[in-house]
């Protein structure tokens, strides 16, 4: 179950699944056996793609072990390359392929193919997807790019977006219009959209955007060393960021560049009447390194949120994640066990969390209400409109994002508040139906059932506990149950739960 649902990352050679599946006129050679051969599944159905992800698996069998295994990875080799006619091909081992170590790279050297062959050593038990897909494009950068004069007019590249990306498609949709509006022409988008001959025009151009440090910071550093290319250094997500990073982009063409900012409208919307009271709300953030930055910047300068809690997964970005947690008076979280995660949730106790998947999915559970802003990601998370995350547009995207699930969560408390009305119980019929509103029966009340503790919530306590908002209510359960246990108490009656609100609220 953890492998299929509940993983932050996959193995390495999923990554350089996202990178091959990105591009075009590129195909991955895998040496796998049956059971990872599943490539389909993650992008046909996850990411809606119209077309089958550009992998061939060996797909040795049991069997095949006590045989020549080698032979038949050459074999699929020579397949690949007759079949789908590639510019150039990548291979490697999965996880369990490479516990037999046939070296694919070796194999295929030997093959004499006529297209460039990329091997990939990906190390399945120490890294994980992420670094797959950096190391991945990095080797096929280092492979394919090629010395040559610069474009004529001011280009840039743009690099990081790959298949199974958070947004990466609409993001440099968007990335490339604000470009356009400072003048500056993109010369290459990779890995998406990308093929080997594109990547080969890479140092033409002046400079490089890094959209995505998780995916693309090994080759824009690469690129810098060996062509002379500085990438910038901020992701443009959120108002600030975004003007950081136009800012950013003036340093480095040598001139002040200024942009139209008409469309954005989330500075007046998080100062609106439908927002102030919203403001100052707890929320706790995990993810990608990415997109958990931009969000606690987003969160406490242009949303006035609270950040009680800060983390993400990838520990390629854990040193940063830690550095930018202190700056907010926090401990970072850097794990990948879920349950971690959902033990700091359930202590923090946040208004709203901010997270991938698998936190909607722990919000869910606890009551709290989340909104999704980094991969992983269901197929949801694909939406057919478009939906950025980077420059201004992207800024009006996350503040619908942000506020719409505490919008909700608090439309849920109010309906809970007047539960017990004639109108709103859970019997009666629709609201605007309000002749057919029917006042509920008397029913008799419940016997007291104990917890885990031996405590017994009464029932008008218990029918109090239900009017305190849902964001706090389990806090405030943990609570009276720990100052009854303190004082004795095996009852809690609505005098003990207005006695533990003002202990606690001391």
């Amino acid at each position: 179950m953890k492998l299929t649902v509940w993983t932050y990352e996959g193995p390495p050679h999923v990554g350089a699944m996202r990178v091959a599946t990105a591009m075009k006129g590129l195909h991955y050679v895998l040496h796998a056996p049956q059971g990872d051969t599943y490539a389909d599944l993650l992008f046909t159905m996850i990411e809606r793609r119209n077309h089958r992800p550009p992998v061939s698996y060996t797909t040795f069998q049991a069997r095949d072990l006590g045989s020549d295994t080698a032979t038949l990875f050459k074999t699929s080799c020579q397949d690949a390359v007759d079949r789908f006619n590639p510019q150039a091909i990548i291979v490697g081992a999965s996880c369990t392929a490479e516990l037999i170590q046939d070296d694919p790279a070796g194999l295929a050297e030997t093959m004499g193919l006529s297209i460039p062959v990329i091997a990939l050593e990906l190390p399945s038990y120490q890294r994980k997807e992420n670094f797959g897909a950096d190391e991945t494009f990095y080797q096929i950068v280092k492979h394919l790019a090629k010395s040559q004069e610069r474009t004529p007019r001011v280009t840039c590249n743009i690099l990081g977006p790959t298949a199974l990306g958070f947004r990466h498609r609409d993001d440099v949709e968007e990335i490339t219009g604000l470009l356009s509006d400072l003048g500056i022409n993109v010369n290459v988008v990779a890995p998406l959209g990308a093929t080997p001959a594109d990547i080969t025009r890479l140092p033409a151009a002046h400079f490089n955007v890094l959209l995505s440090p998780e995916t693309g910071e090994a080759a824009a550093r690469w690129l810098e060393k060996n062509h002379n290319q500085p990438y910038t250094k901020i992701v443009p997500i959120g108002v600030g960021a975004t003007r950081d990073f136009i800012a950013e982009v003036g340093d480095i063409v040598g001139k002040p560049v200024m942009i139209d900012e008409s469309r954005l409208r989330l500075p007046w919307w998080s100062r609106s009447v439908d927002s102030t009271y919203l403001t100052g709300k707890r929320v706790f953030i995990f993810g990608d390194g990415t997109h958990v930055a931009a969000h606690a910047r987003i969160a406490r300068d242009e949303m006035g949120f609270e950040v009680v809690g800060i983390g993400c997964y990838n520990r390629e970005m854990a040193r940063p994640i830690r550095a930018l947690a202190k700056e907010y008076g926090l401990t970072a979280l850097i794990t990948d066990d879920y349950l971690e995660v959902e033990q700091a949730i359930e202590t923090l106790s946040p208004e709203m969390i901010l997270g991938t998947q698998m936190e909607r999915h722990i919000g869910k559970r606890l009551g709290i209400p989340c909104a999704v802003i980094s991969a992983p990601v269901h197929v949801q998370d694909y939406p057919a409109r478009y939906s950025p995350q980077v420059g201004f547009e992207g800024a009006n995207v996350i503040f619908d994002t942000l506020i719409h699930p505490l919008v909700m969560g608090l439309e849920e408390h109010l309906l809970t508040m007047f539960r017990d009305d004639f109108e709103f119980h859970d019997d009666a019929g629709p609201s605007h139906h309000g002749g057919k509103a029917v006042a509920r029966s008397a029913t008799p009340e419940p016997a007291p059932q104990p917890d885990s503790d031996n405590i017994v919530w009464l029932s008008d306590a218990e029918k109090e506990l239900k009017k305190i908002p849902f964001f706090v209510r389990g806090k405030a359960r943990r609570n009276t149950e720990t100052f009854a246990i303190e004082k004795g108490l095996h009852e809690i009656s609505l005098d003990t739960l207005y006695e533990a609100k003002a202990h606690y609220a001391r």
